[in-house]
């Protein structure tokens, strides 16, 4: 049994690194896809930007429910197979997509076939113990450390041949991660363990609700959605802020993010499973997101392009915090639920990226223009490292409900 489960770890682990791959290819040509189709500059094409990602994470916010329902009633590999093929074909979409307008037809069907990632963490909760489902987690940061490693250092140079050739990458890769999930992904889910589709626990504010019968769940949802908000200050900026700071080229962009999946891949593929058992899950969450901030804090005020390198280490440290809320919030969940809880988590992730990008873009566009008071394109990091040190006490207040952080007794 630990063997079959080992074996299938890997198999998931396999898929998602391909996705990953395919999504990491087309990060470091967007800004200058983005400048073509407006004919404006770098502060314009992340405005434009933020909303791109609006428009895919509010369709992902409706439809991911969905899919993690119906991967509780199908199983995880029909729904997992047809989520990559959607991906494969929103690609190809984007890569002949002729006008902006275009670009956003492509986000909003990528948006409802994006629960790959939903039902993959499903899979692992299906496959995991108790002892080991915060370790197994963090196959999934070790696969987007590794991701990012291989797509955005293959997309800067692809990039060098046009803007849209690293999309058909990503197509080729997505019809291909389809292709082997079909022929070697197995079932994790028994027959047993599964439930009947239910359309009041599929819609995306249904689905949060649910997740109010888990106190620890409930009460560490604040603390969630400043890390994922924050989490936008390097996945919607990053390209726009070195671009404008330090004027990177496509293919150095496509280096630094390798570097960031590097660490990813280290942190979460190895750190983990050797500090979250010492540490335990709770002081691992402190101890990661006092490190996001100092991450954040350090990328704000860098002032020269290898500072954007070394603090990526400190930054990536902070990885620690994800894996263990997600083991304490799986823990308290039934194992017929898990894709549900997956479900219910993935719809509060994009409810937040409907949020995040175009705040963390507006902000940078904004201290990037001729209107600001000050000229700050650090400004998303700073605002995120706020964002981190808030998350750390109102993650202790949520585990500790009854204690008193300060002052003497009532």
């Amino acid at each position: 049994m630990a063997k079959s489960r080992k074996a299938a770890l890997g198999f998931i682990f396999v898929t998602l690194l391909v996705d990953v791959t395919g999504l990491g290819i087309i990060i470091p040509v967007i800004p200058k896809l983005l400048e073509g189709l407006i004919h404006g500059g770098i502060s314009d094409a992340s405005r434009y930007s933020g909303w791109l990602g609006f428009a895919y994470a509010i369709t992902q916010f409706v439809f991911a429910p969905v899919i993690g329902n119906l991967s509780d009633q199908y199983g995880r590999r029909p729904v997992l197979l047809f989520s990559l093929l959607g991906f494969g074909i929103d690609y190809l979409f984007l890569a002949l997509a002729p006008t902006i307008g275009w670009l956003f037809v492509g986000r909003i069907f990528a948006g409802m076939f994006g629960a790959s990632f939903t039902t993959a963490a499903a899979y692992i909760a299906d496959i995991s113990t108790a002892e080991n489902r915060a370790q197994n987690f963090g196959m999934i940061g070790a696969a987007f450390g590794l991701g990012f490693i291989i797509g955005p250092v293959l997309g800067g140079l692809l990039g060098h041949y046009g803007p849209r050739v690293p999309f058909l990458a990503a197509a080729a890769l997505s019809v291909l991660n389809a292709l082997y999930g079909f022929f070697v992904l197995p079932e994790s889910l028994p027959a047993e363990n599964r439930r009947a589709f239910d359309w009041k626990r599929a819609n995306p504010l249904g689905s949060l609700i649910q997740l109010k019968k888990y106190p620890a769940v409930a009460g560490l949802i604040v603390t969630l959605v400043l890390v994922y908000v924050a989490a936008h200050a390097v996945q919607s900026t990053w390209t726009f802020f070195n671009i404008y700071k330090f004027n990177w080229s496509e293919r150095l962009m496509g280096y630094s993010l390798g570097f960031v999946g590097l660490m990813v891949a280290i942190v979460q593929g190895g750190l983990i499973r050797l500090v979250i058992p010492r540490l335990g899950n709770e002081r691992s969450v402190y101890t990661g997101l006092l490190l996001y901030s100092a991450g954040f804090a350090l990328y704000g005020i860098a002032t020269q392009s290898w500072m954007m390198f070394a603090f990526t280490v400190v930054y990536c440290l902070g990885g620690i915090a994800g894996p263990a809320l997600q083991g304490i919030i799986s823990s308290a969940v039934p194992a017929n639920e898990q894709g549900e809880l997956q479900g219910a988590l993935t719809s509060l992730m994009s409810a937040t990226s409907i949020v995040g990008p175009p705040f963390m873009t507006n902000l940078f566009s904004f201290f990037t223009s001729a209107e600001a008071p000050v000229t700050l394109p650090g400004a998303p990091f700073l605002a995120a490292a706020l964002m981190m040190l808030l998350g750390s006490w109102l993650a202790y207040k949520s585990l500790h409900p009854g204690r008193k952080t300060g002052g003497g007794p009532a």
